[in-house]
């Protein structure tokens, strides 16, 4: 699948035309969205796209829309069961997003020799300090933190580590 459509440089679509991109990426130089798309991106996802797109060092990154999220919530509440499900594509948009960061950072997720190590953040259209979740370090497991523990110092991998799945439990456990 082709990456997610872009709406060159942090151009504000007309007001009457319906976005249907779900996952916006960012960083070196580019952008898919802009700090008017608050109700998309939420507060955080928008100032990155419009720091990314006015050139200030940003590291790449991409945000997953609002309206994707609600999708998934309609369509998870769907599925027997719950199971996971995803709409339709929304998962392939996500790995070509990833795909980008990782040609952009010259990373990849799970690789011990170039780890790409993410943020992922939760965000609103207002800021709502210490109601959101936060993961970050996700990309290290076993293998990849004795890679970067053979790099850099084992105590700043090891403890990187411990943090990530500190946060990873309080996140997936409460929700």
């Amino acid at each position: 699948m082709a990456p997610p459509a872009v709406h060159g440089g942090g151009a504000t679509p007309p007001p009457e035309e319906k976005i249907t991109q779900r996952v916006f990426h960012f960083g070196k130089g580019r952008s898919d969205g802009n700090k008017t798309m608050k109700d998309l991106l939420g507060g955080k996802g928008a100032n990155l796209a419009e720091m990314a797109s006015i050139g200030l060092s940003v590291p790449p990154g991409f945000t997953v829309s609002t309206e994707a999220c609600q999708q998934y919530q309609q369509h998870h509440q769907l599925a027997a069961g719950g199971g996971g499900a995803m709409p339709p594509g929304l998962w392939d948009e996500i790995l070509a997003a990833l795909r980008c960061v990782e040609r952009d950072m010259d990373a990849a997720l799970g690789d011990p020799a170039r780890p790409l190590l993410l943020s992922v953040r939760s965000g609103a259209a207002v800021s709502m300090p210490g109601m959101m979740d936060t993961v970050l370090n996700l990309g290290l497991n076993d293998d990849v933190v004795r890679g970067l523990a053979g790099r850099s110092s084992s105590r700043f991998a090891y403890d990187s580590y411990r943090r990530f799945l500190d946060m990873f439990g309080n996140v997936v456990s409460y929700n």
